[in-house]
């Protein structure tokens, strides 16, 4: 069994708990980098521990920080209130049963510019470690630990060949593929972890591609550095 001195005392960071603090500011982080545009309120659905004690561990505040981009070992993430507030960026916390779910959960509604809300439901697991469950309909699993894609696409057959042949040719490797979809020939939508960082016009190679919805690149030194 492999575990890290960082899976023992947890990750650098501002607050009294790695998965209440660390662990939600790196969820509302990798869930702002999902929906990838303008948005002015985000409602946080806290579900079981999350819920019952938000408040006295500063879950709240790392929700907010992260979504402004504020990482859990920056000093303003107690100031996350204020600078939403500075920034026009309201939100609101509220109990929800996520059922199934690790007690450390949340479901982020991102009510963006265009009108549209965008769904992310996270756990945080321990040590700052954290995992992506969904994203708006989508069943998911990602931990964002590599550099990861998030292609939404038409469900149509040699998309995923494609994709796959844009990454070769940019000399990615592929080290984990998911894809899961509405229904036979509908929306679907592909999370592909990597070993390299994807760059912008890579990224633009494969919005090209016919049937490509939409594509979104979290860069491992984005989250991390």
């Amino acid at each position: 069994m492999n575990i890290s001195i960082f899976d023992v005392i947890g990750p650098v960071m501002i607050g009294p708990s790695s998965s209440h603090t660390a662990g939600a500011a790196r969820l509302a982080r990798i869930g702002r980098l999902i929906v990838g545009g303008a948005f002015s309120h985000v409602s946080f659905g806290l579900h079981g521990s999350f819920a019952k004690t938000y408040q006295g561990h500063g879950t709240d505040r790392a929700l907010v920080a992260g979504v402004l981009d504020i990482k859990a070992d920056d000093e303003r993430l107690s100031d996350a209130f204020e600078m939403a507030k500075e920034r026009g960026i309201t939100y609101d916390f509220h109990e929800v049963d996520l059922e199934g779910m690790h007690e450390n959960s949340v479901e982020m509604q991102f009510s963006m510019d265009d009108g549209k809300i965008n769904t992310i439901v996270g756990s945080s697991t321990g040590g700052g470690r954290i995992v992506i469950r969904k994203i708006n309909e989508f069943d998911m699993e990602f931990s964002a630990k590599s550099s990861t894609l998030v292609i939404r696409q038409n469900d149509i057959k040699g998309i995923v060949s494609e994709v796959s042949k844009v990454l070769a040719q940019n000399d990615i490797n592929i080290g984990v593929m998911r894809l899961s979809r509405k229904a036979k020939g509908r929306e679907a939508c592909c999370i592909i972890e990597m070993d390299n960082v994807v760059s912008g016009e890579v990224v633009e190679q494969i919005c090209k591609i016919p049937g490509i919805l939409n594509v979104q690149a979290i860069n491992i030194d984005t989250v991390e550095e």
